[in-house]
């Protein structure tokens, strides 16, 4: 099936973003062929800017292939290179003759749905068939993962894959499977690039796995800049979150007991939700307070008045939305960036999305656990593990904040071990050592 796309729509609708000539030529010093004759595949080719300049450093001998959906981008990469071989495919559904030596590219970002909330939604009536064809597929996932996994299946046993994407699969949730698929293939590199794209708001790495070999480095690159030694390196690496650890906060992680053992943390609810409420009102009346949001909330305080949500409740139906709402706890920030942001709701109040604590068991002082959570201490632990890897705090991050011992009736010393392990969950795989 041939897709039709207007040209105004084009890059958004298909994920493509154009990757700057000095990323190009970063990538393709990674990309060093090592055979006479390599056979080298750029996915989403557009107009084919990494078989150019393979070409250009290495020679153009060797053979060529770029797969693109869009029918224009096809054109446009046979013109430019036209020793190469441009096909008309569907990567995702392609099925080549052979393996290749080298894949190499930028795949394409976003999530597949409709128009009207996702950006990639001329593929919608194909999703169904990427979510059976992938096993990474998980959540609302994001389509670069998929194009990870079918690169990966399309190499060589020896062969090599180096592309830019988001660093989101490195912490989120969704990216488990794609981790753990990962660690079972080959040796990654890993290399921080910040935001690389003028035009897109994307912090990017460049993902480099050696099909057949073991292990992790995690490395950070700034244009004209050499490449450092590791920030981190690992000998055995099997699917866990990949951060930015020193010996400092690798250090203070382990001198207390995770958040996660002391609090259930649950999401509140969320907007489409609050707005089937038989109760919610989209216009302020006698009786009502306001839905609050990740805005209401600040380091210590929570603002009650303003309304940025658009809604209001009656607070005693608040309850029915979630439990958590009957009674004061601490919410924490989910989209306040690479940092913690605490307070108690002492009043009561619904709320949409955040973060919200409920003590798992005994006496836990909530106010003064409020002033640990937004401390300088804690801000320099999350902002250091995770930098602006994702725009929001995800829950695995917020589970693992260490509480210092005097928090805890009981030190639990053997379960803070074990937690600190990194468990490859779905796998029920032992747990290894950082």
């Amino acid at each position: 099936m041939r897709l039709q796309i207007k040209d105004a729509e084009r890059e958004r609708a298909l994920g493509a973003v154009i990757t700057p000539p000095e990323l190009v030529a970063f990538m393709i010093s990674l990309a060093a062929p090592f055979c006479s004759h390599a056979r080298v595949l750029e996915p989403a080719c557009g107009d084919a800017p990494f078989l150019a300049a393979f070409a250009e450093r290495y020679g153009s001998h060797h053979e060529l292939v770029g797969v693109d959906i869009d029918p224009a981008a096809v054109e446009r990469a046979r013109r430019r290179v036209p020793f190469a071989t441009i096909l008309e495919e569907d990567f995702l559904l392609w099925e080549p003759s052979h393996r290749f030596d080298l894949i190499i590219g930028n795949p394409p970002y976003g999530i597949i749905g409709d128009a009207s909330h996702y950006p990639i939604h001329v593929l919608k009536e194909r999703k169904h068939l990427y979510k059976g064809r992938f096993q990474t597929w998980r959540g609302k996932y994001n389509i670069y993962g998929a194009f990870i996994e079918r690169a990966v299946h399309l190499l060589q046993p020896e062969g090599k894959l180096v592309f830019v994407v988001p660093a989101t699969w490195m912490v989120l949730d969704d990216f488990i499977r794609l981790r753990q698929f990962l660690a079972g293939e080959g040796r990654l590199e890993v290399y921080y690039m910040g935001r690389p794209f003028a035009e897109r708001n994307v912090v990017a790495v460049v993902l480099v796995l050696e099909r057949g070999k073991q292990g992790l480095s995690l490395y950070e690159w700034s244009p004209g800049s050499k490449v450092q030694s590791p920030i981190v390196q690992k000998g055995m690496y099997r699917g866990e979150i990949i951060r930015f650890e020193t010996p400092e906060v690798l250090a203070f992680e382990r001198q207390g007991v995770p958040l996660g053992e002391m609090v259930e943390i649950y999401f509140a609810a969320r907007s489409p939700e609050i707005r089937r409420h038989p109760s919610v009102s989209r216009e302020p009346r006698p009786g009502l307070v306001p839905v609050l949001t990740g805005r209401n909330l600040k380091p210590g305080w929570i603002d009650y008045e303003r309304c940025y949500s658009g809604l209001w409740m009656p607070q005693e139906e608040a309850p029915s939305l979630r439990f958590f709402y009957a009674f004061p706890h601490i919410v924490v920030g989910h989209t306040k960036g690479a940092r913690v942001v605490a307070a108690r709701d002492e009043r009561c109040y619904p709320w949409r999305e955040e973060f919200h604590l409920v003590p798992k068991a005994g006496r836990l002082d909530e106010v003064r656990l409020v002033q640990y959570l937004n401390s300088k201490p804690v801000q320099e632990y999350v902002r250091t593990l995770y930098r602006d890897l994702t725009p929001h705090l995800t829950m695995t991050q917020l589970r693992r904040v260490p509480l210092p011992p005097e928090f805890v009736p009981a030190f639990p010393r053997l379960r803070q071990l074990c937690l600190w392990e990194d468990v490859v969950e779905e796998r029920g795989a032992n747990p290894i050592s950082l």
